[in-house]
């Protein structure tokens, strides 16, 4: 065999070996006489072994299994030290048969880089349809209130009742932690608002602001179930609030409320 077939030859087992060949290549590799020739493949495979990590034991049986086949399929061929010479013009199988030691030695060589070549590059990415993310999942009003009330220890709680403005009678309650100033209005009776109009705004009196300016808890809308729950938004620190308020105001709230129109009132109890 010609150098130029040997190097043809020698190109063609590497890239099986490491990439797999098309049909063209796969018939051109048999008619230079290697297509039986697994060298190649054998040391690419125990180059792929030696850099595996622990592995489980296989299981007896598994094992038995293999090791009959393996006996089996060695059984069946004759020891290297006794294989016939090749016939003219047709090379003994076998990567030092096909190549001197020199070049055998650089085509081992040869297929370790490009082996350690198509694990450092990472694998093309197949298109395709992007994966829809799991949108976050943002608790609510009332399963924030629940977790307010199964981890604060000093929890203020009001009863809502009836202010100064005729025909509203609201129920619900207020509770408040001075510790995470953090509370929750949850009231029921109040009617719908039109926030183009008028807002609710909620105000806390605490032992030390004046009962004239409380402290600022926020505005809010009421739909027409007349149901809501709020999480309170003081503007002030709050520490051991007495009452609550519910004024209806301006769209937006103010900054000091003539207490005009109050929806309702909540006395602590707790």
């Amino acid at each position: 065999m010609s150098q130029q077939n040997d190097e043809l030859l020698f190109d063609l087992l590497e890239k099986r070996a490491v990439y797999g060949l098309t049909s063209e290549e796969q018939q051109q590799l048999d008619q230079l006489g290697g297509g039986d020739d697994l060298s190649f493949d054998q040391a690419a495979t125990a180059i792929n072994l030696a850099d595996l990590g622990p592995v489980d034991e296989m299981p007896a049986n598994v094992r038995a299994r293999v090791v009959a086949d393996a006996n089996q399929f060695f059984a069946e061929r004759q020891p290297a030290s006794v294989i016939e010479a090749p016939e003219p013009d047709r090379p003994a199988l076998g990567l030092f048969g096909w190549l001197g030691w020199g070049v055998a030695v650089a085509a081992v060589v040869a297929l370790v880089f490009n082996l350690w070549l198509t694990r450092a590059v990472p694998p093309p990415q197949i298109a395709g349809p992007l994966a829809t993310p799991t949108p976050a999942v943002t608790p609510g009003p009332e399963e924030l209130r629940e977790r307010l009330l199964a981890s604060a220890t000093d929890l203020a709680r009001a009863v809502i009742g009836a202010g100064n403005v005729k025909d509203i009678r609201p129920t619900g309650d207020i509770v408040w932690s001075d510790a995470k100033q953090a509370g929750f209005v949850r009231v029921s009776g109040l009617p719908k608002n039109d926030p183009s109009r008028e807002q609710y705004q909620l105000w806390i009196f605490d032992e030390n602001q004046d009962a004239k300016t409380p402290v600022d808890g926020g505005v809010f809308d009421v739909a027409a179930d007349g149901t809501v729950t709020i999480p309170i938004n003081p503007k002030l620190k709050v520490k051991d609030p007495k009452m609550f308020a519910i004024t209806i105001e301006k769209p937006g709230g103010v900054v000091v409320s003539r207490q005009e129109k109050v929806a309702s009132l909540a006395k602590r109890e707790t």
